[in-house]
């Protein structure tokens, strides 16, 4: 499962035939319509609470283990050939004078903190953060099983049923973990009743996902643009 950006996918509807008014073509004053919505809180279950997912953090642990095990392993090899009477290395002598020579108030001093300082705080932001921010929790309904959707499959659901809608000639959504962005062409009807049984349909839908915390709605419909 993978994340990094959010998922937008479009598809395009053959135009469905209706009549049009003599002597001209079916339009509106008006060029777009939109409505959003949050949902209800979900309602707990008894498999217990549907928290979102932990990432193993495979890679930056991996990396983090193979520099502690090469420092250790060099420091610890340096330190018995000077018990061996042999001397230290140079880059440790190097360092040691290096250090003991400036002062904390060092240009390089200050660099070399705060670089630390950074990756410490990174560290710690991947070990008190879940992360797999593609994975939407689902509701649990049996204890010691869990379920998850990813943002990608949800979006697809979402634009697969936007699109049956009479009158809309292709949309295109775009999921977060909060809410779904849906942006609907219309071709053909009033503007406000495709939008209002979108936000029917995909409300439906929305609600049918089985999300432990179901997605707001955000829906915006509009003609397409008149070419030439």
């Amino acid at each position: 499962m993978t994340e990094p950006h959010e998922p937008e996918n479009s598809t395009r509807r053959v135009p469905s035939a209706e009549p049009a008014p003599p002597g001209g073509v079916l339009e509106r004053d008006r060029s777009a319509s939109g409505s959003s919505y949050e949902p209800t809180p979900a309602t707990a279950r008894p498999g217990g609470r549907a928290g979102r997912f932990w990432s193993g953090r495979r890679i930056p642990a991996a990396l983090l283990a193979l520099i502690v095990l090469g420092g250790a392993g060099l420091l610890l090899y340096d330190i018995a050939a000077v018990r061996a009477d042999h001397p230290a290395m140079r880059w440790r002598r190097s360092v040691a004078d290096d250090l003991a020579s400036r002062h904390l108030d060092d240009v390089w001093v200050l660099a070399g903190s705060a670089l630390a300082a950074a990756l410490g705080l990174w560290l710690l932001l991947l070990a008190l953060t879940p992360g797999l921010r593609a994975l939407l929790p689902m509701r649990r309904h049996h204890p010691g099983v869990r379920a998850g959707l990813d943002r990608t499959a949800a979006a697809r659901v979402l634009r697969d049923r936007a699109v049956k809608v009479s009158g809309v000639q292709s949309a295109r959504v775009k999921t977060s973990r909060r809410k779904a962005t849906v942006r609907a062409l219309s071709h053909f009807r009033e503007l406000d009743d495709v939008k209002a049984e979108l936000d029917t349909v995909l409300r439906t839908a929305i609600s049918e996902m089985g999300l432990a915390r179901p997605l707001g709605l955000s829906v915006r419909v509009r003609r397409p643009a008149k070419k030439g």
